[in-house]
């Protein structure tokens, strides 16, 4: 019987991380969904899971400045990671708010900074945890999934983790150290991406 498996990766979750433990060393993004699914296989396995654990796909969700600020990454993420073996990349367009900064001593709200006269803006939406969440429900209701491999750290994903693994699905989250806890307990299994680092460096 085939375990029908897919790579859910948070790509900015991922990539800042990355940057912090490596120096901003390059990575092996080619070699990434044999090394995570090497990984999980083997977690499935030590559970007594004998079935030929397959991968679908591996599904990358990134948000990118509107514009030309992110021209260079959408480029990359659209013309290389997209054309890899079993990659779909999902892009979304950050959408600042602008909005202004609230003083609690003296019950102002300041529109813009002081100084520079530049508008204040809120954090961007990205919408990506929300497109990961609707991605893994739905096709763990389609029926055309056995297995998840999360790689992120967000608790957002906890009440979708729950309802999958209440399906008797399987899910794998792949974090790094000293992130995550809460959604790492949650899932079925999770491994640091950390001891998986020295695979995944580009040469």
């Amino acid at each position: 019987m085939r375990l029908r498996t897919r790579i859910f990766l948070d790509f900015w979750n991922f990539q800042l991380n990355w940057n912090e433990r490596t120096g901003k060393a390059p990575c092996d993004w080619k070699a990434l969904p044999n090394v995570l699914m090497a990984e999980s296989r083997r977690m499935l396995e030590s559970a007594g899971l004998d079935d030929d654990v397959v991968l679908d796909e591996t599904l990358v969700y990134a948000s990118v400045k509107p514009g030309d600020a992110d021209k260079n990454l959408k480029t990359w993420l659209t013309t290389f990671v997209d054309r890899q073996p079993s990659f779909r990349v999902k892009i979304r367009d950050r959408r600042v708010r602008s909005g202004g900064v609230w003083c609690n001593s003296c019950r102002t709200q300041i529109a813009e900074c002081p100084h520079c006269h530049t508008a204040f803006e809120r954090s961007p939406e990205k919408g990506i945890d929300a497109a990961i969440a609707t991605d893994l429900l739905s096709l763990a209701w389609e029926g055309v999934l056995d297995a998840a491999v999360l790689v992120s750290g967000d608790s957002d994903f906890v009440p979708a983790v729950e309802r999958v693994q209440e399906k008797g699905l399987k899910v794998v989250n792949a974090t790094w150290q000293n992130h995550g806890h809460e959604l790492a307990h949650t899932c079925w299994a999770s491994f640091d991406l950390d001891s998986v680092i020295r695979s995944l460096l580009r040469e």
